[in-house]
């Protein structure tokens, strides 16, 4: 249940008793979200966030958050929240506060291709993977080697097949790659955890990253599967570019194989959540797209290893670039979290996205777009 925001405003005046809000603004909270947003000015005209859970387990990933907030000052280039404090109101909400970011969210698909923006992503992701992964155990948030985090991909796409929902083609396709050993040899790191364009602010470069909840021990692939399923494709080389170059020690051989595949699996995630959440709306909207894709991807084979280094073909003469509306992204709490990714096929038009943009321009509320600063945090299901 949502909090009145003056109530949020109290509650950051009890975190830090030096903060007199004196202006207060609530920022829009999306159906299924675990957290709600307050902007409170105080009597200098200072602006803070105050970060509200609305359940007990948000109310502890946000406690766990501002420990590891707390451990990563100054370890990276750019701005984190600095947690002015932290309060626990009588209905059990947790709020912790803090000033302002500096920058402005970013949305994946603007980003351009050889942008000195898209190389600071990537030099920005670089820096958080190459944060000692002790900070995340004394946090108290989750650390998994590489075999840990199969298992639980594993796990989760064993959900998602006993619903009846996901087509066999996919299942194949994905349990292939998860048992595939060599995609799995691999360092795990500090990751934010599925990162997203709002979570990163910046203006000519990144300034800061907000979000940090769902931060853990993991595979870096997981930091890259939103903006490969939103950016132009040349702009998410220019940053996979220069995180490659940025990092201390060289990136896997397969990584850019895990990511399509941890962007590709964000449907069974979106299945699972609209399942647990018993909406019948949702849970046909993503079996369609999970149909959809199965048909697209029928012919792509870039997930499992091959002697070819890159499998993306040039783009046609003449292609339309792709629609934003035609593209659905798993953006926590937003109406429609399933990405669709367009998987181009050598020598073929990419027609498949455009075959399917009436079907879901009906099946959606409003096109998807980029979550905007509050929406986030909506799901719950290990992915």
């Amino acid at each position: 249940m949502l909090r009145p925001a003056l109530s949020l405003a109290a509650l950051a005046h009890a975190a830090a008793p030096g903060v007199y809000p004196t202006g207060v603004q609530e920022l829009p909270t999306p159906r299924g979200a675990a957290y709600q947003l307050v902007l409170v000015t105080d009597e200098h005209g200072d602006s803070w966030t105050v970060r509200a859970s609305l359940d007990s387990a948000a109310g502890a990933a946000l406690e766990a958050a501002a420990s590891l907030l707390r451990l990563l000052g100054g370890r990276l280039p750019y701005a984190v929240p600095v947690v002015a404090g932290t309060a626990t109101g009588d209905d059990g909400t947790t709020v912790i506060l803090y000033r302002a970011l500096p920058g402005l969210p970013l949305v994946w698909r603007d980003l351009s291709a050889a942008s000195p923006l898209a190389r600071s992503v990537g030099t920005a992701i670089a820096a958080l993977h190459d944060v000692d992964p002790r900070v995340i155990e004394e946090a108290g948030l989750p650390s998994y080697d590489a075999d840990a985090y199969r298992a639980r991909r594993l796990a989760a796409l064993d959900r998602a097949a006993s619903t009846g929902r996901v087509p066999a083609a996919l299942l194949t396709r994905w349990e292939r790659a998860l048992e595939e050993v060599t995609l799995w040899k691999f360092a795990t790191c500090v990751t934010h955890g599925t990162l997203e364009g709002f979570h990163v602010l910046a203006d000519t470069e990144v300034r800061a990253i907000d979000t940090w909840e769902r931060a853990c021990v993991a595979d870096p692939a997981e930091d890259f599967a939103a903006l490969l399923a939103l950016a132009h494709p040349d702009a998410f080389d220019t940053v996979l570019e220069a995180y490659s170059g940025a990092r201390h020690d060289q990136p896997d051989p397969h990584l850019e194989r895990r990511i399509r595949l941890s962007a590709e699996l964000h449907r069974v995630t979106a299945l699972l959540d609209a399942m647990a959440a018993d909406d019948d709306r949702l849970i046909e909207r993503r079996t369609a797209a999970l149909a959809r894709f199965a048909d697209t991807c029928a012919d792509d084979d870039r997930l499992m290893p091959s002697p070819f280094v890159r499998r993306r073909p040039p783009a046609a003469t003449g292609q339309e670039p792709i629609d934003p509306a035609d593209v659905q992204a798993l953006d926590e709490g937003v109406e429609d979290e399933t990405i669709e990714i367009p998987i181009p096929v050598p020598g073929s038009e990419d027609t498949a996205a455009k075959d399917t943009a009436a079907e879901d321009t009906a099946a959606a509320d409003a096109a998807p777009q980029d979550a905007a600063p509050g929406d986030d945090q909506g799901s719950s299901t290990p992915s």
